[in-house]
C-alpha cells in the first residue's frame, strides 16, 4: 500500500491564555529560554488546548473534507500543516509541494504588486521563473484582476485578494492544497468558479486538497471523507455522507414547535454587528392562524418563524435568511430576503421578524435549521448560524396519514395516479 501524502500522528496544540499571538519561531525559542516552553507539558489551568491528540491520514489524490463548528480546530490544524505555527506535541509528515489558501492576504507581501506576488509565491514553491511564465496567463485570465496587476496588492480589496490567491494556488501545481472558508470572501460567481476548478484537479489532474467550509453542499460535492472535529478533537473519520451526518445530528438539539429557543449557545460566525437572539416556530393553518392542535409539523405543513435579532448599530441588511437542512447537510430550503427583493433594516437594540413559509415538502424526518445575516452582498454575515436547532417533520397520521411511508427522496410532493382517465385508487398502491 502506498504510503499516505499527509500523515498527521498524536498532534496538540496548546496555547497559554493570553499568548495566543505568540505563534512565531522567535517567540516560541524565546519561551522556551524564558523557562515557558510547553512540550510535553500537561495543560494548566491557564491553557487552551486548540488541538488536543489528532490523528489521521490523507491519500494522495484525496479531497478530504475538515468539518466542525466555529472554534473545533479546524484552521489551527491547518496553520500547522501550511507551517504557520508548530505543534506542541505530535509530528506531520508531508509528502509533496503544498500552496494554502487561508486568512486572506496570507503570503503576500504587501508592498509588492499582483505580479510580482505570482512569481513569489511560485519561486516560494521551488518553481523556476520559466516554470511561472508557462502559468503565468492562465493565473491572469483566472483571477480577472488583469487591471490591477502592477498595483501594489495592499490596495486589492479582500474579494480581489481571493481571487488572486486561489488562481495562483490552483495553477502553480502543488501536490497539496489547503483551502480554508477564504472563499466565502468572493462573489457567488468566482465561487463556483473555484469549486468547479477543484472538481477538475480532483478529476483530471489527482490533486490532493483539503478542503474547510461550513457550506455542506459543496463539502458533499467536493470531498469523497470528512473528519470531524470537535473540541479539538477527531471525532469521526470516514466517507463524506456518514460524517456530514453525524455532524448535522449533533449539532443541535432537537426542539418542539411553540417555545422560544435560546440561540445564545449556538455557534455564531461572522463580524457579530448584529446577533441572532432566539427564536419560535410554529404550524399555521391557511390564513396564518396557528393550528390549535397538536402542534406538530408534518409534509406540507405552512409554519411561521418568529425571529428576535440584537444589533449593535443601525444595519438595512442585504440578506437575511433562514435555511433548513437535510441531516447530511444539504441545503432543501432556503427563504431569503434577497429572493423578495427586500432590504432589512435593523435599529440599535433587538428587532424582531417573521417568516411564514408555503407548505414545506419535507418528509418525516429531522431537519437542521440555520440563519444568515448578510449587511452587503458579497460582505462577510454579520452574524450566521449553520445548524441553530433540529425541527422535526412528524409522520401523518389519522385522518392525515398516508398508506405508505414517504422515506425515498430528499423531499415530498404530492401526487396522483390516473387509468383509463379516472384517479386510481390509493389503497391500490401499497
Amino acid at each position: 500500500m502506498a504510503e499516505p501524502i499527509i500523515s498527521i500522528r498524536n498532534v496538540s496544540k496548546r496555547y497559554r491564555l493570553g499568548k495566543l499571538n505568540m505563534t512565531s519561531f522567535r517567540d516560541e525559542l524565546q519561551s522556551w529560554f524564558q523557562g515557558r516552553g510547553d512540550a510535553g507539558k500537561p495543560a494548566g489551568p491557564a491553557d487552551f488546548l486548540a488541538l488536543n491528540d489528532v490523528s489521521f491520514d490523507v491519500e494522495e489524490g484525496q479531497v478530504l473534507g475538515l468539518v466542525g463548528r466555529n472554534g473545533a480546530g479546524k484552521s489551527t490544524l491547518l496553520k500547522i500543516l501550511s507551517r504557520i505555527t508548530e505543534p506542541s506535541e505530535g509530528e506531520i509528515h508531508l509528502r509533496g509541494r503544498l500552496a494554502s489558501l487561508l486568512e486572506v492576504g496570507t503570503g503576500f507581501h504587501p508592498e509588492l504588486s499582483g505580479r510580482e506576488n505570482i512569481f513569489l509565491n511560485g519561486a516560494v514553491l521551488g518553481m523556476s521563473k520559466a516554470e511561472i511564465l508557462r502559468k503565468f496567463d492562465e493565473i491572469v485570465e483566472f483571477s480577472e484582476i488583469s487591471r490591477f496587476l502592477d498595483t501594489p496588492v495592499k490596495r486589492y480589496s479582500s474579494g480581489m485578494y481571493v481571487r488572486l490567491a486561489f488562481a495562483i494556488a490552483a495553477h502553480l501545481e502543488p501536490e497539496i492544497l489547503i483551502v480554508d472558508e477564504v472563499l466565502a470572501v468572493g462573489d457567488a460567481e468566482f465561487q463556483r468558479k473555484c469549486i468547479d476548478k477543484m472538481e477538475s484537479m480532483r478529476r483530471t489532474e489527482g490533486r490532493t486538497i483539503l478542503f474547510v467550509s461550513h457550506n455542506a453542499e459543496v463539502v458533499n460535492r467536493l470531498c469523497s471523507h470528512c473528519v470531524l472535529l470537535e473540541r479539538g478533537e477527531v471525532r469521526a473519520v470516514g466517507l463524506t455522507q456518514a460524517v456530514m451526518a453525524q455532524y448535522h445530528g449533533s449539532a443541535a438539539a432537537v426542539r418542539g414547535p411553540g417555545h422560544w429557543v435560546s440561540l445564545s449557545g449556538a455557534a455564531h460566525a461572522g463580524t457579530q454587528r448584529a446577533t441572532f437572539q432566539k427564536v419560535r416556530y410554529q404550524r399555521i393553518d391557511d390564513i396564518g392562524e396557528t393550528v390549535p392542535e397538536d402542534g406538530a409539523i408534518y409534509p406540507m405543513s405552512r409554519v411561521r418563524f418568529e425571529i428576535e435579532i440584537e444589533a449593535l448599530e443601525a444595519i438595512t441588511a442585504h440578506s437575511l435568511a433562514l435555511t433548513i437542512y437535510s441531516r447530511e447537510g444539504v441545503k432543501l430550503l432556503n427563504y431569503d430576503t434577497v429572493s423578495k427583493g427586500m432590504l432589512v433594516r435593523l435599529r440599535p437594540g433587538r428587532n424582531s421578524f417573521e417568516i411564514r413559509t408555503d407548505p414545506m415538502p419535507l418528509n418525516p424526518g429531522a431537519y437542521a435549521v440555520g440563519f444568515w445575516l448578510e449587511p452587503h452582498r458579497g460582505a462577510p454575515p454579520a452574524d450566521w448560524i449553520e445548524s441553530a436547532f433540529q425541527m422535526e417533520v412528524a409522520a401523518p397520521k389519522g385522518e392525515n396519514a398516508w398508506n405508505r411511508p414517504f422515506s425515498d427522496g430528499l423531499v415530498f410532493s404530492p401526487f396522483e395516479i390516473t387509468t383509463d382517465g379516472e384517479t386510481a385508487n390509493r389503497l391500490s398502491l401499497a
